[in-house]
């Protein structure tokens, strides 16, 4: 009734999550003091890590404080988008008070805050755990349909807030509380230089050391051992849920924890398993590499980052791993395509959205990054000299960069009229289904995708998202095969030649920036 009366409100409103559980949410933000840093800190003036967690939890009829969209102080976040989007301060502060646009105060996910974590089903008897990263103009907030999907599916998914510049505005809070201190956007040259990479080199150093620690945050957590919690959200309640966690979190496991992250956040995850991996003394880079982050190496993310890791990238950005000074990092496989005898593409997913399938430049680095040899100039001829299995590499139709976040579903009018995209809630459906379809073939134990989801034949799904259904249905097969089954889901081969190559020929000194490829109409004009 309530998801009914939902569609004739005048604020943007997500569906309901389509799993078999309920989700919960609670947010953290605890100094890095107290965590066992596993590399220096890049920047001392950041003293804590901030992520937010979403969890099967267990029903509840007692009604919860809303989880609110925007992060605190939403004013500021609110007048920071609006300057993310070009507009000048001034105007941002008067347009952040329209009696409209305030409508975006009260935009909440569907999630329940600080609720009870579920006791775990699984054979493991611990839930497991995903670490995802965000795009530029995002934040811990900005995935929530995604990840709360996968949530709803089994999985503990921790999203940490980036504080590198590359959300709209972010805040460092210490323990006196308070709004803490703002870290503003980085407007960065969209073009390739020494200079832009030096800076994307920094943020990426930022980036990397917070995923770090987000790890080491969950190990305590799973641990037993109170978390100092500084988040604007935490009460006396939260920090009892997360001793809730205790021994439930798959974490230990080496190769346990997925990884995945949208467009700059895809490029730290390639960039965060590769610095783990290839770690001195087991490699032996040259002089002139510099590496991003140095784990010691009794640092517990060494031993978890293993050719088993299952990886999910979505919509990955290239620019960021073509800094000079990575180059030999850039060279090296992904940890799963390292040996022989590694799984390879068996536990690698790449989503694209159609946008950044058709930015040749780009694609052709991510079918690269993907590859089994990536020192190989074209990934054709990485995919022929390989005996391993290939990634799963898809896109769906009429999608746009934006639609694998929470923008597209909240503001689906927006992207429709900028990007022609349609029907974001079947687009985050179908990114939902690959990713839990690669962890169950992995051996990850999630819930079965619904009927409805799989879109079977008599089971119809409304254009507004997907209800709960049918939990009994087995694995999503289809999903993952590339005989177009799946309506608008279409797989890409390694050695298929869509004219990336010759492109990036074309464009060595043009930008690999997601806005500059939306904006100027690369992707909507192709090659």
């Amino acid at each position: 009734m309530l998801s009914f009366l939902s569609r004739f409100s005048p604020t943007p409103a997500f569906p309901a999550y389509s799993g078999p559980y309920e989700v919960g949410t609670i947010e953290v933000e605890t100094p890095a003091s107290e965590l066992q840093e596993s590399s220096p800190a890049p920047d001392p003036s950041i003293s804590t890590v901030s992520f937010r967690i979403f969890y099967p939890c267990q029903p509840t009829t007692t009604r919860s404080n809303p989880v609110f969209w925007l992060p605190c102080p939403q004013h500021e976040y609110l007048g920071a988008y609006f300057q993310f989007l070009g507009v000048s301060q001034r105007l941002a502060v008067l347009f952040r008070n329209l009696p409209f646009v305030r409508l975006l105060y009260f935009i909440t996910i569907p999630a329940i805050d600080n609720a009870k974590l579920l006791p775990p089903p699984t054979k493991t008897k611990r839930w497991p755990v995903m670490v995802f990263s965000h795009g530029l103009g995002g934040s811990k907030n900005a995935y929530s349909h995604l990840l709360g999907s996968l949530a709803s599916h089994g999985m503990v998914v921790v999203a940490p807030d980036h504080r590198d510049g590359s959300a709209p505005i972010s805040f460092v809070v210490n323990e006196l509380g308070g709004n803490g201190s703002p870290v503003a956007y980085r407007s960065i040259s969209h073009k390739q230089s020494p200079e832009v990479w030096k800076e994307r080199d920094a943020q990426l150093k930022i980036r990397l050391w917070e995923l770090g620690l987000a790890y080491e945050a969950l190990l305590k957590i799973d641990r037993g051992e109170p978390l100092a919690n500084f988040s604007a959200e935490c009460t006396q309640e939260s920090e009892q849920r997360l001793l809730d966690f205790q021994s439930s979190l798959d974490v230990h496991t080496p190769g346990s924890v997925s990884w995945s992250g949208h467009s700059f956040g895809a490029a730290a995850i390639v960039q965060l398993v590769k610095s783990v991996f290839y770690r001195p003394p087991n490699f032996s880079p040259p002089p002139l590499y510099k590496p991003l982050y140095e784990p010691s190496p009794s640092s517990s993310i060494v031993q978890q980052i293993t050719p088993s890791s299952p990886l999910s990238l979505l919509d990955l950005w290239s620019l960021p791993l073509l800094s000079d000074s990575t180059t030999w990092l850039r060279r090296q496989p992904l940890p799963c395509s390292s040996t022989p005898s590694g799984p390879s593409g068996a536990n690698l997913l790449a989503i694209l959205s159609e946008a950044f399938y058709k930015w040749s430049a780009n694609l052709h680095y991510i079918k690269l990054t993907v590859s089994s040899d990536p020192a190989l100039e074209h990934p054709l001829d990485s995919s022929r000299s390989s005996t391993q299995p290939p990634p799963y590499v898809f896109y769906p139709v009429s999608s746009a960069h934006l639609s694998q976040s929470d923008f597209g579903i909240l503001f689906p009018w927006l992207t429709k009229k900028a990007f022609k995209a349609e029907d974001p809630a079947r687009t985050l459906r179908l990114n939902t289904r690959a990713i839990l379809e690669v962890l169950r073939r992995n051996g990850v134990e999630v819930a079965d995708t619904s009927s409805k989801d799989m879109e079977e034949e008599g089971v119809s799904v409304g254009n507004g998202g997907s209800a709960k259904g049918d939990q009994g249905s087995g694995q999503d097969t289809n999903i993952l095969r590339k005989d177009g089954c799946v309506k608008g889901w279409i797989a890409l081969e390694l050695d298929q030649n869509n004219g990336d190559d010759e492109a990036v020929n074309k464009r060595t000194d043009r930008a690999a920036e997601p806005i500059e490829a939306i904006v100027e109409g690369e992707i909507k004009k192709g090659d």
